[in-house]
């Protein structure tokens, strides 16, 4: 099949705070650097993909009638899977040149719609009375679960955002820089137990966009290109208490090994991974799902510094959700990391990495998007 490719990479100009920009703008910012950097313009573009706001607002916006659009919304992991579905629009020939946005006022909440639990959904009716409500309190279900039954401890939880901090050290875009100990994490205030604050993601305003053409056609714009081997996307449930086990997620563990076997590739392939982490025990779960580690195997592989600076499998090398940036949907800084190091213009570049895992996660285990990238056409 016709291969595809990454021509175009960049975030908001600023990130972090961004109390000048509505969220929509953001989503113009991102694009219009990432069309920069393809050295391409608005009318170069035929295809639209974006969540969190109507692709309809964004073609508008930008001056763009086209030819496909997809506004799939499933949660931070939406634009692995528009990734995904992007690949077999330009496969099929339905357009030429797409442009995948995201752009959220996370922290400012400018220009955003009001957040609400609606008491008519599975979780308004069957969760929120039980007193489980967002992010910080809904996870905590799975993570305890998987420390009864593998014995994980709260310093091996903790490990997890020391290593991060370690990667957002090296990154001048991050929002934080300052080392942290395993004990500083422990002392940091309790958010939702097990959590603590600096186990938990930031909240932040940014945006990043992705153009994808054609391989055959990646010649024709400003930057080498980043080829896209193989993705991969699945949906659990919007219940967390219905998971079908609490200790590993089944949209993890279809789109990740779906990803991986579309790229021809074997573990020991990879050179880097990135693994959506709004919360500190994802990478733990991530790292399982995708068979990286065996069952209750990932927090002693993290504490053993294997995901860290010199380690044999780099991990959230921007510093991830926890230590770099967390809009509230984080999948696009992942990409872009990804993108960055196949480039081989990460600020923490990875030695000779070749090929990339992207895993992104919706809602709270609810769905899953995976990308694997390499620097070189898939053989």
């Amino acid at each position: 099949m016709t291969g595809i490719a990454v021509v175009g990479a960049a975030e908001t100009t600023e990130l972090g705070r961004i109390p000048d920009m509505s969220q929509q703008m953001l989503h113009a910012d991102a694009a219009l650097n990432a069309m920069a950097d393809a050295g391409i313009t608005a009318k170069d573009i035929d295809g639209v993909a974006t969540a969190g706001d109507r692709p309809t607002d964004l073609a508008f916006y930008l001056g763009i009638t086209p030819n496909w659009v997809d506004g799939t919304a499933v949660g931070g992991c939406s634009f692995m899977l528009h990734v995904r579905h992007a690949v077999a629009a330009l496969q099929s020939g339905l357009c030429e040149t797409v442009l995948i946005t995201h752009g959220e006022s996370g922290r400012s909440r400018v220009g955003t719609g009001p957040w609400h639990q609606d008491p008519a959904s599975l979780s308004g009716q069957f969760e929120s009375p039980f007193g489980t409500f967002g992010a910080p309190s809904t996870f905590t279900l799975p993570v305890l679960r998987y420390m009864k039954d593998y014995g994980m401890t709260h310093e091996q939880l903790a490990m997890v955002a020391v290593v991060q901090r370690e990667w957002a050290a090296m990154n001048p875009r991050a929002s934080f820089h300052d080392p942290i100990t395993v004990e500083d994490v422990l002392e940091s205030r309790m958010i939702a137990y097990p959590f603590h604050l600096l186990e938990c993601c930031l909240v932040t305003d940014g945006g990043g966009a992705l153009i994808l053409t054609r391989a055959e056609r990646a010649k024709d714009f400003a930057q080498p290109p980043v080829f896209i081997w193989g993705t991969g996307e699945s949906v659990e449930t919007p219940l967390i208490s219905q998971m079908e086990d609490l200790t590993s997620s089944r949209a993890f563990t279809v789109a990740g090994p779906r990803a991986m076997s579309d790229a021809g590739i074997s573990h020991d392939d990879v050179d880097h991974l990135m693994i959506y982490d709004a919360f500190a025990h994802l990478p733990i779960y991530g790292l399982e799902d995708l068979g990286f580690c065996r069952r209750g195997e990932a927090p002693d592989f993290i504490w053993e510094r294997n995901t860290a600076p010199g380690g044999k499998l780099p991990v959230n090398t921007n510093g991830g959700g926890l230590s770099y940036m967390h809009s509230g949907m984080y999948g696009m800084y992942a990409l872009q990391e990804s993108v960055r190091q196949m480039r081989g213009i990460a600020p923490a570049q990875v030695e000779g990495a070749e090929v990339s895992v992207c895993l992104g996660v919706g809602g709270m285990f609810g769905a899953s998007g995976c990308i694997v990238f390499g620097n070189q056409p898939k053989p």
